[in-house]
């Protein structure tokens, strides 16, 4: 996981930081400067400027309350403040730094502050640090009764590799017409990166191990019958990872901000008409490409009962994955060629882009029978609805959405296609009266699912035979594998601080991640920043379109 070499105290990766600090007192009473949100505290909807705007990265300009019209309104929002609606359909909203978190003296959520606003906080002594990753900050001096809430979106974006979230807020704005649009704002961005592929792969793995154990030491033994019960909304273990890592992360966010709703996106896909390529009638969907045969012939009947890597003809023929089932290739039918014994055998489990690499004709002819593979479609459609289901668990109103409607928001304001974008664009938002995405975090937080370790007492080897024991005990130390730590390294290579995720070894030498690779430190020299939580944290630039004349 990517890290990066810090000296200060607070993580830069973690808490993006501009230049200055704001110049505005932390003791306005009746408003909401305690967490700088910037809402007017008495009248809504007069098209006042947020009194803390992003930013440009030249320093703190002069606060400004009230838009003069609709040209000053435009312009401040070209220069990034990112909270004034504009005319301009080509408009793709300001980019602003991401807020942070912010719970109250008994620990309940308030409304995410902006960076400058917490580091100043932070200064006077107002607040401590409550956790690292994703930063959060607590008041000592206010608790919630005392504060004014307004509220945050949780917007979800699902995905089977990985899934977006973005809190937003949603205030209405007057545009230069005088009429009232709605103005959204993203505020915090989360891309949670899920391991699902790894878990299966583990899983074989497994089932591997213990069938050469079976195999090898009660051959005779009757198999297990497969007709075990299975509990009702049962999922296989990759798929159930996808929707409880997606459930908590969504319930931790529910945590350290006032979410009011949740809006997700429940797309369905129609895979057997990705399968054909084209649009299905009522009729065709009945008829599938083995309708009326087997694969055996069917596959015989397609290569004319000769090989497809060789020709070879007269000659028993084995059914060959073109993507190994090891590499996540499926038993789907456009997957599947016939091989002779020695072409079956020397490909093994290589892709059959490398196994033709010196005949590109006929690696042409055989990837044109191939098909996209629908692996990733059909894990949302076996999860959609147990994550609606599981959402509506955190106690806030769960509002589904289609991904039509997140696609044509997305086309309207002029995005990107990323899963953090297209969790800004989950839900209503009607662009035709005026309604703008008036602003993007910048960076968005990457978290990685790691899990927190193995239950396995041995390492195998590549064979299943086991090749050392481990550890029982998980702490050494006082440190755990994926504590998020600094090393301050005396003197060495690796003189420095660094900060990132540690393996612990029983020896005291544990082993961090750095972006210039892995060393060791001794865990005197170690200081425990968070405790791991199965995930691993960086950060990355958002995805927006250039609005240069250049690129125009």
């Amino acid at each position: 996981m990517t890290t990066f070499p810090v000296g200060e105290q607070t993580h830069l990766a973690v808490l993006p930081q501009q230049p200055a600090l704001e110049s505005v007192g932390a003791d306005t009473p009746g408003s909401r400067d305690e967490t700088a949100h910037g809402h007017p505290a008495t009248v809504r909807g007069t098209g006042r400027e947020h009194g803390r705007g992003e930013t440009d990265g030249h320093g703190t300009g002069a606060r400004r309350h009230h838009a003069k019209n609709a040209a000053s309104a435009a312009e401040a929002a070209e220069n990034r403040s990112g909270d004034a609606p504009t005319q301009d359909q080509s408009y793709t909203g300001g980019v602003g730094a991401s807020r942070v978190f912010v719970l109250s003296k008994d620990g309940q959520p308030l409304m995410p502050c902006h960076p400058a606003r917490a580091r100043e906080l932070l200064r006077k002594g107002r607040a401590a640090v409550a956790r690292q990753v994703p930063f959060t900050i607590r008041l000592k001096d206010r608790t919630l009764a005392e504060s004014e809430i307004d509220g945050v979106q949780l917007r979800i974006d699902p995905g089977s590799k990985g899934t977006g979230l973005a809190l937003t807020d949603e205030k209405k704005e007057i545009n230069g017409e005088g009429v009232p649009v709605t103005v959204r704002r993203g505020l915090i961005s989360v891309e949670l990166q899920h391991r699902g592929d790894q878990i299966r792969l583990c899983m074989r793995q497994r089932a591997g191990y213990r069938h050469r154990r079976r195999s090898a030491n009660h051959r005779y033994r009757a198999p297990r019958p497969h007709n075990r019960p299975r509990p009702a909304g049962w999922l296989p273990p990759s798929l159930r990872h996808r929707v409880d890592t997606t459930f908590s992360l969504a319930a931790r966010l529910c945590r350290y901000a006032p979410v009011t709703e949740i809006h997700v996106e429940r797309i369905a896909f129609d895979v057997h008409s990705m399968s054909a390529g084209r649009d299905l009638t009522a009729v065709e969907y009945r008829q599938g490409t083995l309708a009326g045969t087997e694969a055996r012939s069917y596959l015989h009947a397609k290569w004319n009962g000769s090989c497809a890597y060789c020709d070879a003809t007269g000659v028993p023929l084995n059914i060959e994955h073109l993507r190994p089932r090891s590499r996540g290739g499926s038993d789907r039918i456009s997957n599947l060629v016939l091989a002779c014994v020695p072409c079956n055998t020397a490909k093994g489990n290589m892709p059959v882009e490398f196994f033709l690499a010196d005949r590109p004709a006929r690696l042409a002819k055989i990837l044109q029978q191939a098909r996209t593979p629908l692996n990733d479609a059909t894990a949302m459609n076996a999860t959609r609805w147990q994550l609606t289901k599981a959402l509506e668990t955190l106690g806030r109103p769960v509002h589904p959405w289609s991904g039509a409607r997140t696609k044509w928001n997305r086309n309207a304001m002029g995005l990107a296609k990323t899963h953090t974008l297209d969790a800004l664009c989950v839900g209503r938002l009607d662009h035709e009266s005026g309604d703008v995405i008036a602003r993007l975090p910048g960076p968005v937080l990457i978290a990685k699912t790691t899990g927190r370790g193995s239950y396995a007492r041995t390492t195998p080897d590549r064979f299943g035979f086991p090749r050392l024991r481990r550890p029982r005990a998980k702490r050494h130390f006082g440190y755990a594998t994926g504590d998020l730590v600094r090393a301050i390294v005396p003197t060495g290579k690796w003189a420095g601080t660094w900060t990132g995720r540690v393996s612990v070894r029983a020896t005291g030498r544990h082993s961090l991640t750095t972006p210039m690779g892995r060393l060791d430190v001794f865990h005197r020299n170690l200081r425990l920043l968070q405790r791991g939580d199965g995930y691993g944290y960086s950060v990355r630039p958002e995805t927006v379109p250039s609005t240069s004349p250049k690129n125009s």
